[in-house]
Formats: C-alpha cells, structure tokens, sequence
C-alpha cells in the first residue's frame, strides 16, 4: 500500500514537472482564456536618451540647477508608420515629481464627492400621517403601552435619526494640493510610458477606424484622453471621436485627476504641454492669495 501511493505521488509530482517547464498551465481547459483573447505584451517604449534626433521644444520656465528636463519623443497622427518626429523637453517640476499616491486619492475623492448632493430623506414621526389618537388604553389590555401608531417602533412610522436631504458634501482641499495631485497624475502616466506628445491633432480623415487603428497599431492603450488648448478643434478629430466611447478629447483649460485616471493613455499636443506647465508653475512661485479680496487678480498668468 505504501509502494502504491509513493508511486501515485512520485508520478503527480513529474507530471506537473514536465508542464511548468513545457509551457503549460495549471489551470484546466475550461477555465483558460482563448488565445484570440490574450492580448500581446506593450512593448516598453526606448527613452529618447541619447538620441540623435534634434530637441523640437524647450522648457519656456528655468529649470533648478539640481533637476534635468525630462524627454520624450514627439509623435504624430499622420500616418501610422510615422516615425518620431524629434524629442521635446518637459519640466521636471511639473513631468517628474515624487508620486504620493496618498495625495493622488484624497484629490480624487474630494472630485467626486464636492459636488454631491443626496437627495434621500424620511419623515419623522411627527411628519408622518395618521396617529392622531392613543391605539388603546393606557392599563388593562395586557399589552405595552403606546402613544401614537406613528411611533418608530410602529411598522409605517416615522424615522428616527434618519436623512434629512438634500444633503451637500461640499468641502474644499487646498490648492496647493490639488495642483500637486495633477502633477502626480502626470509624472505616474509618463513613468508607466502612458503620456505621449504630438505635434498637432490633425489627421488625414474623419473616420473613426484610422484613429482606432492607429491607438492599436502604436500601443496606446485601450482608452485614450487627447488633451489640446482651446476648444476650436479640428474637425476631423471631432468628427472621429463623436460616436467613441474609448478615445475622448477635452480643452486643457478642464484636464482633471478623474477623467486621467478613467483613461489608460493621456496624449498632449504641444500646446497643451506649454500651457500645463505655465499654469502649474505658477502656483509654485505665486506671492499672492489665490482669492484675493480685490479683483481682478494681478499676477496670475
């Protein structure tokens, strides 16, 4: 008996020997993903370091003499073979500063909740209808005295303790901290080479398929926030993103941590990279209140 289950577990053991190092998972047929299913690996994108390719755009703001401006290739919509077209710089300031994930979701949750406003209310028991008149008598009847069938303890009775809405869960956070969360959300989607920058928003056609062919032939992601100043877009771009709900396109003027984080890929133009940094920048050199008694503001950009 012995000999028997030495070997049973003797040859369990090989078996699952010879299908770690075959290739083949544990897991039983019917709980495997198809392969049409497995989507390939992202391949890590090679930093520009090095690159013989010119430098197309400066830091317009002085950078500390202890920091370095961090690079980035500039792309295009174009084509989808399009090469980069060269290396930009991005602040360190704004593009590389340490990620406190602790900050990143107390900016998040106040986004989502100062603007809430719950609606849930009850009635007490002095709102509620009926219960004008003593159930029964107060001794005699053998059961617990009551007032009112409007009680709380009354099955249909008013609410003791309950909401009282509209209820508003309005708070603010500082600003400093709120500027500090969006420089987070920019370095960690840099860091995990999902921030990409192009030239312009131009491409060569409306229709919706260039533009998912194109996320899908570069990587992208599987949603994708295009981020441009102004809201004088073009008009292939908008036509192409009007009816798709994974590639979405707003006015930097209204980039948010939310709308970030919903997507896996963030892309900037040129434009939106010099305003980000201008109006980031500032909050960290600013000497005035940032709602100052008197308006209109003196120094704000």
């Amino acid at each position: 008996m012995f000999r028997v289950t030495l070997t049973l577990c003797t040859r369990g053991i090989s078996t699952r020997l010879i299908s770690s190092l075959s290739g083949e998972s544990f897991l039983p047929s019917n709980l495997r993903l198809p392969s049409n299913l497995i989507r390939a690996p992202k391949q890590k994108a090679i930093l520009p370091t090095g690159s013989d390719l010119q430098v197309l755009r400066r830091c317009d703001d002085d950078i500390p003499a202890h920091l370095a401006p961090v690079q980035t290739w500039l792309h295009s919509l174009g084509s989808y073979d399009s090469e980069p077209l060269g290396v930009v710089d991005l602040h360190p300031d704004v593009f590389s500063v340490p990620v406190r994930l602790d900050i990143l979701h107390e900016v998040e949750v106040w986004q989502r909740n100062f603007k809430r406003i719950s609606s849930a209310s009850v009635k007490s028991r002095a709102e509620v209808r009926g219960g004008g008149r003593k159930p029964w008598k107060q001794k005699g009847s053998g059961r617990a005295r009551h007032g009112s069938i409007r009680s709380p303890l009354w099955k249909g009775g008013g609410v003791s303790h309950g909401p009282r809405g509209p209820t508003s869960f309005y708070y603010m956070l500082p600003m400093k901290v709120r500027v500090q969360g969006l420089k987070i959300a920019l370095t960690a989607k840099l860091v995990q080479d999902y921030l990409h920058v192009i030239d312009t928003l131009e491409i060569p056609t409306p229709d919706p398929q260039y533009l998912e062919e194109l996320v899908k032939h570069r990587q992208w992601g599987d949603s994708l926030l295009i981020v441009d100043v102004g809201e004088d877009f073009s008009p292939n771009i908008l036509q192409a993103t009007a009816n798709l709900k994974t590639i979405n396109i707003i006015p930097a003027i209204g980039l948010n941590i939310h709308s970030m984080l919903k997507h896996e890929s963030l892309v900037l133009t040129l434009e939106a990279v010099k305003f980000l940094e201008k109006k980031l920048l500032w909050h960290d050199s600013r000497f005035t209140p940032l709602y100052p008694f008197k308006l209109p503001y003196s120094d704000m950009p």
